[in-house]
């Protein structure tokens, strides 16, 4: 598992599975406005994207996946 942070997009974004190959999500479920789920061909969940992370977010766990 793998926690990336974008501060420009200010989206989070947690890969279950790492590394995620180019073309391996083949489904994307958008859970709300800031939650959307990546799926493999098998339908197992492989990465979570995070919108606006810094406003749902533990800030800690922010920083440390910048500092990462």
């Amino acid at each position: 598992m793998k926690f990336e942070y974008d501060k420009e997009a200010d989206a989070a974004y947690i890969c279950l599975k790492y590394p995620i190959k180019d073309g391996e999500v083949k489904k994307t479920i958008e859970l709300n406005d800031n939650i959307i789920l990546d799926f493999d061909s098998k339908d197992k969940l492989i990465g979570v994207e995070i919108l606006d992370a810094s406003k749902t977010m533990n800030k800690k766990a922010i920083l440390e996946a910048q500092a990462a």
